[in-house]
């Protein structure tokens, strides 16, 4: 019996922590496409997305240093690469040259990848009674609900 209770948060950690690492992925893509997008925006909103993109990751990197120092903190190791982000991610690079309503509408759409999966994560992390990630994620949930509202509203 003490042998099966050893193994059985290891288990637990190891789907967290997979979970997290994949944050860890998606957040270093997301943050290095906002970068090129805060640089490379034109257009007649240039002033107001150059600084909402910048906003955008700086929050981006907050979000990215709490999750890996999590995966830290649970005894796992955080993706630190971006050849092992751009494998693990589900956001893809930016690339070409894009308009102003492209890239807010990836942003969008990048956003709501990682709302779904953040509420995917919160289920698991509550399946493996860890209530600081589920609440972590939560947090993280909540911001970028509230960004997807407000660049639905840009778009129009």
């Amino acid at each position: 019996m003490a042998q099966h209770l050893k193994e059985a948060p290891r288990a637990q950690s190891n789907a967290v922590l997979d979970l997290l690492n994949k944050q860890v992925a998606n957040w270093s893509v997301l943050y290095m496409k906002l970068h090129n997008y805060h640089w490379n925006v034109k257009g007649k909103h240039f002033f107001e997305l150059h600084v909402k993109l910048e906003e955008l990751y700086n929050e981006a990197a907050e979000h990215l240093d709490t999750i890996a120092e999590r995966v830290l903190s649970l005894g796992g190791k955080p993706i630190a690469t971006l050849k092992e982000s751009l494998a693990e991610s589900s956001l893809k690079e930016a690339g070409g040259e894009k308009t102003e309503t492209d890239m807010v509408g990836q942003v969008v759409a990048d956003f709501e990848t990682i709302i779904d999966e953040l509420g995917k994560g919160v289920s698991i992390s509550e399946e493996h009674d860890d209530s600081p990630t589920a609440d972590m994620l939560t947090g993280v949930k909540a911001s970028l609900q509230k960004h997807v509202w407000m660049l639905k509203a840009f778009l129009g």
